[in-house]
């Protein structure tokens, strides 16, 4: 190298070294994860479920499997497709420093992003990654306190135009027969999101007067459904079923959490069953979840004091929601229940680290 190419290299690593300065000045929220998490805790979970996908033996993946979690970290985080994840990262210098990448090192394209995601969805790997990080939490003295809030929200898919028969067998669990013959065209149709009504509060029209009924929404994806400890908010069980999937039969289904410090449980008049009650009174569970109206009778008055109560405790599982939705543009691009799972499942995880990062900063200015 001449001394003229050296001098230049050295200038253009100096420019690179001031803009990254400016860049932590203005407040990297990456920067932020990589003093705050520790990233290297998951690669134990990555190396087991790459090793267990992948079934052709040889060596290591070509790119560090920690490297490419957190790409999917960064996609999580600004709702990327693969192909924007590539180009942005080629772009970006936040996301080369949060990766531990120079401007000569080679970044993993579109489709190393794709592949190192089906594996680790084929390994079932992201219950295994969230565990990881609530471990972490622990450790760093954020346990499960206070009681726990249940609820669930609805996540968008790509919409399917499927006629009335192909509708009818994929509700009794068959395959339709025109697509049996056409792979293609299988590996295209989402079998397993639901058509189902959202139901909204309708709005004030213009002569001042509210409608008496509700709008329902026709709505076409999977539901998130989630416990979160009222302490500090972070979601401690997680579970992904289809649009159409009850609220309520999902708390018998390992979403209670058994060892947060306290027993009550809040949720809304979804759950509210004689199955869920006698559940929880025999796990040891104190049930805060809300009454319902009394059919074609009005609401008696303590019961709405009591129900205004519990509303202000339960509304804070709300703002998690209002997180992955406003701040990551949760949405699922993905075919079938495995991936949405996936996709699901790292959206929680990151909205942990975020809240993790949240606390964290309260606590040292404390």
């Amino acid at each position: 190298m001449t001394n003229q190419a050296h001098q230049s290299t050295v200038l253009r690593s100096l420019h690179v070294e001031e803009r990254l300065a400016r860049l932590s000045g203005l407040g990297d929220q990456l920067e932020a994860f990589s003093r705050t998490v520790d990233f290297e805790a998951f690669r134990p979970d990555l190396e087991k479920a790459l090793a267990y996908s992948d079934r052709i033996k040889g060596g290591r993946p070509p790119f560090d499997p920690v490297l490419m979690f957190k790409i999917l970290v960064i996609q999580t985080l600004n709702n990327l497709s693969d192909e924007r994840t590539e180009y942005l990262i080629n772009d970006r210098l936040s996301f080369m420093r949060f990766l531990g990448l120079g401007l000569s090192d080679r970044v993993p394209d579109a489709k190393t992003v794709w592949l190192f995601r089906e594996r680790l969805t084929e390994a079932g790997a992201v219950q295994k990654l969230f565990e990881r990080f609530d471990a972490t939490l622990r450790n760093a003295g954020y346990l499960p306190m206070s009681g726990q809030i249940l609820d669930a929200t609805l996540v968008a898919a790509p919409k399917q135009r499927n006629t009335n028969a192909e509708k009818a067998a994929l509700r009794a669990g068959r395959i339709p027969e025109d697509w049996q013959d056409k792979p293609s065209k299988l590996s295209h149709k989402d079998r397993h999101a639901r058509w189902t009504l959202k139901f909204t509060k309708a709005k004030r029209q213009d002569d001042g007067t509210i409608p008496a009924t509700d709008l329902a929404i026709p709505f076409f994806g999977y539901k998130s459904h989630v416990s979160i400890d009222r302490k500090f908010r972070f979601i401690r069980k997680w579970k992904t079923t289809d649009a159409a999937a009850s609220d309520g039969a999902r708390l018998r289904e390992g979403l209670l959490d058994k060892t947060n410090t306290a027993s009550s449980v809040w949720a809304d008049t979804a759950y509210r069953s004689k199955a869920n009650e006698d559940f929880m009174d025999k796990e040891g569970f104190v049930s805060k979840v809300h009454r319902k109206k009394p059919h074609l009778k009005p609401m008696p008055r303590h019961i709405q004091r009591s129900n205004a109560g519990k509303s202000v405790i339960r509304s804070r599982v709300e703002h998690v929601f209002a997180d992955q939705k406003s701040q990551m543009g949760l949405f699922v691009r993905t075919v079938g229940i495995t991936r949405a799972t996936m996709r699901i499942g790292l959206a929680n995880i990151v909205y942990n680290m975020r809240r993790f990062l949240f606390l964290e900063r309260i606590s040292a200015a404390a």
